[in-house]
């Protein structure tokens, strides 16, 4: 009996070790260090801002293969955060995946895609105003995800890819923790598991044509995950309890980083975890993540709102900074419900230095939630912009054997 008690006694130690929030040491260190008053008081309410942060260095051999080392400040699997717009990183590559599965004669990127309807809440989706064409397409979908974080161009390509898809294709490789369920639109748990019919067509003639769809698989909702003290529903009434998270998007923090790395640096992960698209998409992929909005025209946006830091929260978001043109930021960043999140590799072509930043942060002084009232701009952006500019200084004194050859990632974005 002794035996058995000690047993247990040890292996609940262990599972209380595994259940702590993942720090290192060297991250930690060098934020007490630098971190301004601001960057401190939010660093000491772990707790209270749910911050996570990993940050990867990136460091090359002779013959320029980049080799990996990520140090962590309290990252939980477990601490649930809305991931928001991040989601849509995921169903770009997904997307651009399936069109390179499919192998339709005529079927590409620019490929005319038309949505149609053929459940409730569905929406029709014939032409874009956006396009240079009028009309839509995975490419142009996915520029506007990477260049404003569109949600409507998420919600087309959630339908092409269908839930069902989403999930067996992420978890086949190894995303076992990745729940993406909801569209950016008013929609039921029931009315999001139903996905529209979808037609390309080129020129009047069909191309590929894809039936509607059902998602039958069952997702695991047993850990209740509750935020707040109040919110308001839909009809904009104060509920006084916590919203109910449970049923919502889930994208680990880790996941997201993952997800990053391998479509910047495929070889580095198994093949087993890469996305399935051509160079071609790559290369596509690597110019719309970088590119800033006042840097196209099709589509054109309007600079005073979406300037070009609007979706670069490392360095740049607090104060709306212009990004110096040595510098380039390629990722994806989301914000909902009073979380931030941001997972990013940074390039300095001038100094040569690279990195990647992944973290999130939640503000909401209150305590209710779908109010709109955050601390975005007081408390979020600010904890982004510190820490990268801590992390920026740290990688510009950071001695690298051999410097990088960063010819990859230089893009003509006038082209």
């Amino acid at each position: 009996m002794r035996c058995c008690l000690l047993l247990l006694l040890m292996y609940g130690q262990i599972f209380v070790v595994q259940a702590q929030p993942r720090t290192d040491t060297l991250l930690k260190n060098l934020l007490d260090r630098e971190a301004p008053p601001a960057l401190r008081h939010v660093l000491q309410y772990p707790d209270s801002f749910r911050c996570q942060l990993i940050y990867t260095q990136i460091d090359r051999d002779a013959h320029n293969r980049p080799h990996f080392k990520s140090y962590y400040l309290e990252v939980d699997g477990n601490k649930y955060f809305n991931p928001a717009s991040t989601v849509k990183l995921p169903i770009a590559l997904l997307a651009l995946e399936k069109m390179h599965e499919l192998r339709a004669p005529g079927l590409h990127r620019n490929t005319p895609m038309l949505t149609d309807s053929a459940w409730q809440g569905q929406v029709t989706v014939h032409t874009d105003s956006s396009a240079s064409n009028l009309l839509p397409s995975v490419e142009h979908y996915i520029k506007k995800i990477f260049l404003v974080s569109d949600n409507d161009a998420y919600n087309r390509l959630y339908e092409f890819v269908g839930q069902q898809t989403i999930h067996e294709k992420l978890w086949a490789k190894g995303y076992k923790d990745v729940r993406i369920v909801r569209r950016f639109m008013p929609l039921t748990e029931e009315e999001n598991r139903h996905t529209n019919p979808v037609r390309f067509v080129d020129n009047g003639k069909l191309v590929y044509e894809q039936p509607a769809a059902y998602d039958t698989l069952t997702f695991d909702y047993s850990r209740k995950v509750t935020l707040g003290h109040g919110y308001l529903d839909k009809n904009d009434r104060l509920v006084l309890m916590p919203m109910d998270f449970t049923k919502h998007n889930n994208l680990p923090l880790t996941d997201l980083q993952q997800m990053l790395q391998s479509v910047l640096f495929p070889a580095s992960v198994p093949a087993s975890q890469r996305f399935d698209i051509s160079e071609d998409d790559y290369r596509f992929l690597y110019r719309y993540m970088s590119q800033y909005p006042s840097e196209t025209l099709w589509p054109k946006y309007d600079t005073a709102e979406y300037y070009d830091s609007f979706t670069k929260f490392f360095f740049f978001k607090a104060g709306k900074k212009n990004i110096p043109p040595y510098i380039r930021v390629f990722n994806k960043a989301g914000w909902s419900y009073g979380f931030l999140t941001d997972v990013a590799y940074i390039v300095d072509f001038k100094n040569q230095v690279e990195f990647m930043l992944t973290g999130n942060i939640y503000v909401n002084r209150d305590g209710i939630l779908n109010d709109d009232k955050y601390e975005y701009e007081e408390d979020g952006h600010p904890f982004f912009k510190e820490v990268g500019e801590i992390i920026y200084r740290y990688e510009l004194q950071r001695r690298r054997k051999h410097k990088p050859d960063l010819h990859n990632f230089k893009i003509n974005y006038k082209d």
